[in-house]
């Protein structure tokens, strides 16, 4: 089992019933995880406990790893979890993962590499604006590619001019 299955075979009450604790019909136990409860502190939800006491949350693998005194993986193999198995629909979910991971970051490159271009061309227009003499003809497609490279500035980065 992965962790997502264990978590939904085994709910927090579960978990904490198996270590003696009983809660009572509002949901809370004496914390086990501090001293000196005079009443229960500890609240169990469905998936997670809460001590108002001690600040204590966690989920069942921390509360058996508390528990227990042990690390993750010890509690996850207690709670009935396999390593290294991985099942035919799990390996094309981390494939599919990974591949989305791949585009997504050649999308962010690609667009980084054009709006550093956009950046330079609106430098260049800025500048050869001031060179020119104001409605020439060289004023004028200066400015035209000015408006475009602003315009396409703002596309990439979802910011009008």
């Amino acid at each position: 089992m992965d962790k997502d299955q264990i978590k939904q075979t085994y709910s927090m009450r579960d978990i904490v019933e198996q270590y003696g604790f009983r809660p009572n019909r509002a949901g809370y136990i004496k914390c086990p995880f501090h001293s000196g409860d005079r009443t229960a502190s500890m609240k169990i939800y469905a998936h997670d406990a809460h001590c108002f006491g001690c600040n204590w949350n966690g989920d069942i693998f921390k509360f058996v790893q508390e528990m227990d005194n042990c690390s993750f993986k010890e509690a996850f193999l207690q709670l009935g979890g396999e390593y290294g198995k991985l099942t035919p629909e799990r390996k094309r979910d981390i494939q599919k993962a990974r591949a989305a991971v791949a585009e997504r970051r050649q999308k962010e490159s690609e667009k980084k590499a054009a709006l550093q271009e956009c950046i330079c061309d609106i430098d260049f227009y800025r500048a050869e604006i001031e060179r020119w003499e104001p409605m020439s003809d060289r004023w004028c497609f200066c400015m035209n590619e000015l408006q475009k490279a602003l315009y396409v500035h703002g596309e990439l980065t979802g910011v009008p001019y």
